[in-house]
């Protein structure tokens, strides 16, 4: 992603080079490809593509030399913003670290803002800025990167020419890496978007560069869950690299690899399976054994999820051999394969199989290869917590995930996964009765999705009908209505009212609600689920018996007191609980409320 650091280093290694631009012109906003295609981890920022021409130094005699250590006063010097630069990004290439190379970045930034022209604006300042901001983000100050670059984008002026629009799209891409950083999905896309009009108004709709921006962004939509977004940005990337690349290409096998994984995601599994098999037959062309088994991998998950089996194990024991084979079998990839087939043997009832390839997972987990990154790990871990708790085994799952969550809670860029995570920490809480702990754990996920802007993302809503169920078990019942409420305006507008998932949250609400002694919003919402089961779902399902039941008798109880007082919540919750009143029927068979 066009930013100036990459902040992707493992916690143990060296400290980074951080990778400034150089002084060579460049006319073309061209971003650099990225490393893979597949979206697996948050963006981060990477050398950048702001490549702007600052003033020429003075030859460095000893004469001429400007002294570093000079007062402010001596920042009106026009020959010591480019020193200072020079002295910043050399001292960066030598290794003391960039705490020596802030100083000199900061300084030249004024440098340059002294001395720039009244009206005109100044692509040294523009560069200056971008440097300051890369080397606070190798200091893991992410916020204090921010004003630089919003300073940054507001010097060139795209309408001037080629390289002002270079500095105009380079600093909106690395703003947006930075909003990434700090879990501003919603903000990030914004900035990525920005940089792309940028982009299209210099290059024009079929450069390959705006391909690779394009996929870029699309990658960026995957990750705040928007497939719709990034299906339309995925196909536009592969019409342009069809169009500029020749037939095969690794582009346009990255290409269909991100359309496959946005396919998977909206369930098209017979159309993902189509896009792997044509970016596998691209990889097979180049050469790319690896990226080949990476492949089949993910040809093996589409056919798990299309329920053929024995193409599932061939495609994943056909990756195994390649990666055993060539990374060694404690590699991490190994230990990914391995927890596929471990899902997948559980899926078909082979547990002794399933719980063996868990254990070889983990044991390679426990003891990674130097390079490991947390995330995978990580992500091992979770997936494997999610066989453990399909075979009742909840505390197994917790401690798996909470090892995970501590893997990644130092990381940058990691919200969004860590409220995943303390999502499914929620649930298996909840499973083994600790009510007030899933309720901390999914109010934890919530804030960090809300603050990373997936609040109007479907799985945003099904966390938030979860933390209304630890809730109503808690007996905070108006604090469930306010959950429940956003919940369904929120899968309404993402998934429609006759989905499940949607469904669910209005049998939650209306249960919610008679518990609330609103008997006649509770009435209102199971009369609407029942008219969309008759008009468009169809009455063969079990729930439409068991909803018409508590309508019934919803209104029945209206009709003789609509002033009802409110239902005990013990009775509403306790499905073994009696009814106070003589010889009533039992009310909401099953609890009333659906997970």
């Amino acid at each position: 992603m066009p930013g100036l650091v990459s902040v992707k280093t493992p916690p143990d290694a060296p400290p980074p080079r951080i990778s400034l631009p150089d002084p060579t012109p460049r006319s073309d906003p061209t971003p650099p490809k990225p490393a893979s295609p597949l979206p697996q981890e948050a963006p981060s920022p990477s050398p950048s593509r702001s490549k702007f021409s600052p003033r020429k130094p003075p030859p460095e005699s000893p004469s001429s030399v400007p002294n570093p250590a000079l007062p402010d006063s001596s920042l009106d010097n026009p020959d010591l913003g480019p020193f200072l630069l020079k002295l910043a990004r050399d001292t960066i290439a030598s290794g003391d670290g960039p705490a020596k190379a802030l100083d000199y970045a900061i300084r030249a930034s004024k440098s340059f803002e002294r001395c720039a022209a009244d009206g005109e604006p100044s692509l040294d300042l523009a560069m200056s800025l971008h440097v300051l901001a890369a080397i606070y983000c190798s200091l893991g100050r992410f916020e204090e990167a921010v004003p630089a670059l919003e300073r940054a984008i507001q010097v060139p002026e795209p309408g001037r020419g080629p390289d002002h629009a270079l500095a105009s799209f380079s600093g909106y891409m690395q703003l947006g890496d930075t909003f990434s950083m700090l879990g501003l999905v919603d903000r990030s896309i914004g900035c990525y978007e920005q940089g792309l009009k940028i982009q299209i108004e210099a290059l024009g709709e079929t450069d390959p560069r705006v391909g690779e921006t394009c996929r870029y962004l699309a990658e960026a939509h995957v990750q705040a869950m928007q497939f719709d977004k990034a299906e339309e940005l995925s196909k536009r990337t592969l019409e342009i690299h069809r169009a500029h690349s020749e037939p095969a290409s690794l582009e346009e096998a990255a290409d269909r690899r991100l359309m496959a994984l946005i396919c998977e995601a909206k369930g098209d599994f017979e159309s993902a399976l189509e896009h792997l098999v044509l970016a596998s037959m691209a990889m097979i062309a180049n050469g790319q054994d690896n990226e080949v088994a990476a492949i089949d991998v993910s040809i093996g998950n589409i056919y798990l999820s299309l329920c053929r089996f024995d193409e599932s194990v061939f495609s994943y024991q056909k990756a195994l051999t390649v990666f055993k084979s060539s990374k060694g079998d404690n590699h991490p990839s190994v230990a990914s394969v391995y927890v596929r087939l471990a899902d997948l043997y559980h899926r078909t009832g082979k547990l002794r199989e399933s719980k063996s390839y868990c254990e070889n997972a983990l044991r390679i987990y426990s003891k990674p290869l130097p390079g490991t990154t947390a995330e995978e790990i990580a992500c091992g871990l979770t997936e494997i917590s999610a066989i453990y708790e399909s075979v009742d085994e909840p505390e197994e799952a917790l401690k798996l995930l909470q090892k995970a969550m501590k893997l990644l809670e130092d990381k940058p860029g990691q919200q969004s996964s860590i409220a995943g995570i303390e999502a499914r920490m929620g649930v298996m809480f909840y499973m083994i009765g600790r009510y007030e702990e899933a309720r901390s754990s999914f109010e934890n996920a919530v804030t960090k999705l809300r603050a990373s802007g997936e609040r109007k993302s479907a799985f945003f809503g099904v966390v938030l009908n979860q933390m209304g169920l630890a809730c109503v078990q808690l007996f905070k019942i108006d604090e469930a209505a306010e959950l429940f409420e956003e919940a369904r305006s929120i899968l309404e507008q993402e998934c429609g009212p006759c989905h499940q998932d949607t469904l669910g949250v209005y049998s939650n609400l209306a249960a919610t609600y008679d518990a609330m002694g609103r008997v006649e919003d509770a009435i209102e919402i199971l009369e609407y689920v029942l008219k969309l089961r008759e008009e468009k779902l169809g009455i063969a399902n079990p729930d439409f018996e068991d909803e018409q039941g508590r309508l019934s008798e919803l209104l029945k109880e209206a009709g003789r007191s609509r002033n009802r007082k409110a239902k005990s919540l013990e009775n509403l919750i306790d499905p073994n609980s009696k009814r106070t009143k003589k010889e009533g029927p039992k009310r909401w068979p099953g609890l009333g409320f659906r997970i």
